[in-house]
C-alpha cells in the first residue's frame, strides 16, 4: 500500500481542491445551481474567493500548503461562526461539510502535494541557488 501513497495523496489534492474551488466558483459568478454572492460581502464574498482560488492553487499543486491551511481555517471559522450557533454536533447543526473540508486540508497542509503537482515541474530554489 505505501508504493500508492503518492498517487493517493496527489489524487486525494486534487479532488478535494477541485470540489473546493467549484464551490467558490459557483458562489461567486452564479453558476451551476447556485445564487450568486454579491461583491466584496462579509463574510460570503470573502469565503468564496478563498474557496475559489485557494481550493485552485490546491487541486493543481502550487502553494498547496499555505493554500490548504488557508482553507482549512476558513472552514473551521464557517463552521464555529456559522453552523455551531445552530447545535453542537455537525450532524444536528448542518456543518459536516465543512467540517470535514476544514480536516481534508489540515491533512493536506500536512502531508503536501502527493503526486501530479505543478510544483514539482518548477526548478527548486536549491538548483537554481548553486
Amino acid at each position: 500500500m505505501e508504493r500508492w501513497q503518492g498517487h493517493t495523496v496527489g489524487l486525494f489534492r486534487v479532488v478535494v481542491g477541485f470540489l473546493f474551488a467549484s464551490h467558490g466558483v459557483a458562489a461567486l459568478f452564479g453558476v451551476l445551481g447556485a445564487t450568486r454572492i454579491e461583491a466584496f460581502v462579509w463574510p460570503s464574498w470573502w469565503a468564496a474567493a478563498i474557496q475559489g482560488v485557494a481550493g485552485a492553487l490546491v487541486m493543481v499543486g502550487f502553494g498547496t500548503r499555505w493554500a490548504a491551511l488557508l482553507c482549512s481555517g476558513s472552514m473551521a471559522y464557517a463552521y464555529f461562526t456559522v453552523h455551531q450557533v445552530d447545535g453542537v454536533l455537525p450532524v444536528e447543526n448542518g456543518g459536516e461539510k465543512a467540517a470535514l473540508f476544514a480536516f481534508a486540508f489540515l491533512l493536506i497542509a500536512v502531508l503536501g502535494n502527493g503526486r501530479w503537482a505543478l510544483e514539482s515541474s518548477l526548478p527548486s530554489r536549491s538548483r537554481t541557488s548553486g
